[in-house]
């Protein structure tokens, strides 16, 4: 008893500075979960107040969630969703872990903070910002983009209305402006290996490559791991300014730009339905849970150190 009285007292002014995180994180996140009873419930307002509300409505089971699966867009926006995120995911890694490298081997580090200032700004920037520059380059009559294609005698795109372009206009936009931030991360990481291994590859005849290849990516597989883990959690919910703000709405581009999280807006817009929402939330969360766990499961079975938990 007096040695946890001990370390509790030792440790006390670390509990103290715990106790306002510990309070925020019960108020908007534990105390919320119970919220989740609205994705069962036909939920009305009753004007009592929520807690009033949610047991006045009446309990409809799964009937919400039809919303979601009885669309005869759900395949499209299943595989929009999935593949937006799956390109997100490779080609972020890829290109953020390639920056961080080169970011490394600069022997400039004046020049390095330059850049990665300038490559960190996109992260600051609202979507809503991002798709005023968009559409100043392809706007149909006055854009950037038509207005040197006609320099070159070429056809004018109709750019809003060409959904072939949109799935890599999305992608090099979602992977430009979280470019920055995650470089940054592997940067880090690579500047915290320890020397020793690379004045031993040296002295070994290694080239440069070759160094990056044998001793900076083997030391960066247990950040790249846990990284994609937390990401494949993440798998099924799709950034909102993204594809509703670039796109401008457009209706012509709904084959390619629809995901689960417009689809969820645009159809509670119109009908207003809070449950319907809410199933589309918690099914969100609860199938992230489950691939987070799964992907985790099965990088714990090949090397338990790279695992998240």
């Amino acid at each position: 008893m007096k040695n946890k009285l001990n370390i509790l007292r030792k440790n006390l002014i670390f509990l103290i500075m715990v106790i306002p995180g510990a309070i925020w994180l019960v108020l908007f996140f534990y105390i919320p979960v119970l919220g989740n009873l609205v994705a069962f419930k036909d939920f009305h307002h009753t004007g009592e107040g929520f807690i009033d509300s949610l047991i006045k409505s009446e309990w409809v089971g799964l009937d919400n969630f039809k919303f979601l699966f009885n669309s005869s867009d759900a395949a499209t926006i299943t595989k929009n969703t999935l593949g937006y995120n799956l390109g997100f995911i490779t080609i972020g890694l890829i290109c953020a872990v390639g920056i961080a490298i080169i970011f490394s081997e600069m022997r400039s580090k004046r020049l390095v903070k330059v850049y990665q200032t300038a490559m960190l700004l996109p992260h600051f920037l609202s979507w809503v910002i991002i798709a005023f520059f968009v559409y100043s380059f392809l706007s149909p009559d006055k854009g950037v983009i038509n207005a040197l294609l006609k320099q070159f005698n070429m056809e004018p795109v109709n750019w809003f209305h060409a959904p072939a372009f949109w799935p890599f206009i999305l992608l090099f936009l979602g992977v430009w402006k979280g470019l920055g931030y995650n470089s940054i991360v592997y940067y880090a990481s690579i500047m915290g290996i320890d020397p020793s291994y690379y004045e031993a590859a040296v002295m070994d005849g290694a080239t440069k490559w070759q160094r990056v290849r044998y001793v900076t990516i083997p030391q960066l597989i247990p950040l790249i791991t846990i990284l994609t883990i937390l990401a494949v959690g993440n798998i099924f919910r799709a950034d909102f300014g993204l594809f509703y703000q670039i796109p401008q709405n457009s209706g012509s581009l709904y084959s390619v730009t629809q995901v689960l999280d417009t689809y969820v807006y645009r159809g509670i817009s119109g009908t207003g339905d809070i449950g319907m929402a809410a199933a589309a939330g918690l099914y969100q969360s609860v199938v992230g849970c489950v691939l987070l766990v799964g992907a985790n499961f099965i990088v714990r079975k090949v090397d338990k150190n790279s695992a998240l938990f």
